[in-house]
């Protein structure tokens, strides 16, 4: 096998490699003599083919696997070249009918060339520079107790009364939601209970039914707020024909051990305990973020260099796709969005530019550092995976994945990702600093999720997040007048 460097231009790179007939020849009579005590054909024994009756049988057939053999192991030439190929190499063959039968025939030579670029070399820098504040919020006990009653407000009773509707009173309505007369999807609901004052529902929309009696018609007049979880909705008026079929009054509401059982639990220090977890655990969710942007913004800054143009594409298409998905969903354009698509195409391309070159600084360090990716956290990464999708929709992303190996390998990306970030967040210097509730809820100066582009609104800046988190988009909700709830205690 000869090999020729035909290009090597930044990291672009093109080797000829040209398989003497020979060679491929010896290569077919290897695989004709161990088929010799294999085949059976009519008029021979076993074993007794001649070789030469043989390739005029199968020769051909034979040499195709010998040139999809050499091309499966195209990419160890490049490893023994002592580079790394940034995706797979594209291959460039005859398209010579003729002189590709020659080939098959072993009348003349397999050429071929691959075109590919290369990683470039990263030399992992000294981590004593690096330096991140960990925010820290420490929960209040009141934040507790608010959020414990918040749970048991589902074990209060209520019973039926007569007379006008009150603040805590709870009804139970129908409803058909509407914009500019028109019925949108998931905008209706049926025997729907509703907590007066509970601030379930979008605003104003529970203030308008203080006063309503079992068996009214009313109209609803509401606004969606801006920031509306289905982005189609947000901003819009609309009206909802709301009937009142009940009204019924609040009981009293202990909260106790008892009422810890009614939930599922032995003792009420059980349920303030996971109670406790489920609040840490969301603001350490915000804390870890906010760290590892600080973490991700200084190796940006610290490794400069060109990152494969085949990845930033590829990256890119993903960004670009998801913005005008969401764009699409929403009914908007990039006026909308205070920018033009001209200058929506450079921020994200500065974006996938971004994620190229650190995912390739991650993958170095943790390829040094030895960081790998068990099949145990594989399954634990499908199932959270398989959990953002709806019941009904689990099991048949539970198979796809799992009869799919490429797909399951993109959950071990984000999954090696993190492994390396705590392997970071070990070696560097990390300070707590505590900080309130609104500081660490704070948007950072130039958005909130890593990399995220700066004066983005709705769809794009939504696209660009999922980007950089490297997380699938999840199932949007119905659009109905409820706010996203917050989650109970398990």
């Amino acid at each position: 096998m000869q090999v020729t460097e035909t290009l090597n231009s930044g990291l672009k790179r093109e080797i000829k490699v040209v398989v003497p007939a020979t060679d491929m020849e010896a290569r077919l009579m290897t695989r004709l003599t161990d088929a010799r005590g294999k085949v059976r054909i009519n008029g021979f024994r076993p074993g007794k083919v001649p070789v030469q009756h043989l390739r005029k049988v199968y020769g051909k057939s034979f040499m195709a696997e010998v040139v999809n053999e050499i091309l499966n192991d195209a990419r160890s030439i490049i490893t023994e070249r002592g580079e790394k190929a940034a995706m797979q190499p594209e291959v460039i063959m005859t398209e010579d009918e003729k002189e590709a039968e020659k080939i098959l025939e072993g009348g003349a030579d397999f050429e071929f060339s691959l075109n590919y670029e290369v990683i470039p070399p990263i030399e992992i820098k000294d981590f004593a520079d690096i330096k991140v504040n960990r925010p820290v919020y420490d929960v209040p006990e009141a934040e507790i107790d608010e959020q414990v009653q918040r749970v048991a407000e589902s074990t209060r009773s209520y019973e039926p009364k007569d007379g006008k509707a009150a603040e805590g009173d709870r009804l139970t309505i129908d409803y058909v939601g509407k914009i500019d007369g028109e019925a949108f999807a998931g905008g209706t609901g049926s025997d729907q209970p509703l907590v007066l004052g509970s601030k379930e529902f979008i605003p104003g929309f529970e203030d308008q039914l203080v006063g309503t009696k079992a068996g009214d018609e009313k109209q609803v007049v509401v606004t969606f707020p801006e920031n509306y979880q289905a982005a189609n909705l947000a901003g819009k008026e609309a009206t909802f024909d709301v009937t009142v079929k009940e009204v019924a009054k609040p009981g009293e509401l202990k909260i106790d051990d008892e009422t810890a059982k009614a939930l599922g639990l032995e003792l009420l220090d059980r349920l303030r305990e996971i109670v406790r977890s489920q609040i840490e655990s969301q603001f350490g969710s915000i804390t870890r973020q906010k760290v590892k942007r600080q973490l991700l913004d200084q190796l940006d800054a610290a490794y400069a260099f060109e990152a494969p143009s085949k990845l930033v594409e590829a990256e890119f298409t993903n960004i670009w796709n998801q913005v005008n998905r969401d764009l699409e969903a929403a009914g908007r354009t990039f006026a909308d969005e205070e920018t033009t698509e001209e200058e929506a195409r450079a921020e994200y391309q500065r974006l996938a530019e971004r994620r190229v070159r650190l995912g390739l600084v991650l993958a170095e360090i943790g390829e040094k550092a030895g960081v790998t990716v068990s099949d145990e956290e594989l399954q634990r990464g499908l199932f959270e995976q398989v959990r953002r999708f709806p019941g009904n929709q689990q099991q048949e992303v539970f198979e796809f994945y799992r009869s799919n190996p490429e797909a399951l390998n993109t959950l071990r990306a984000p999954i090696f990702e993190e492994k390396v970030v705590d392997h970071l967040l070990g070696e560097i210097s990390v300070t707590d600093q505590k900080v309130s509730k609104e500081e660490l809820l704070a948007e950072d100066e130039d958005g909130e999720a890593e990399a995220k582009p700066a004066k983005k609104k709705a769809a794009p800046k939504k696209a660009a997040a999922k980007a950089e988190e490297g997380e699938a988009e999840a199932p949007k909700k119905k659009a109905a007048p409820k706010k996203k709830a917050e989650k109970d205690a398990e």
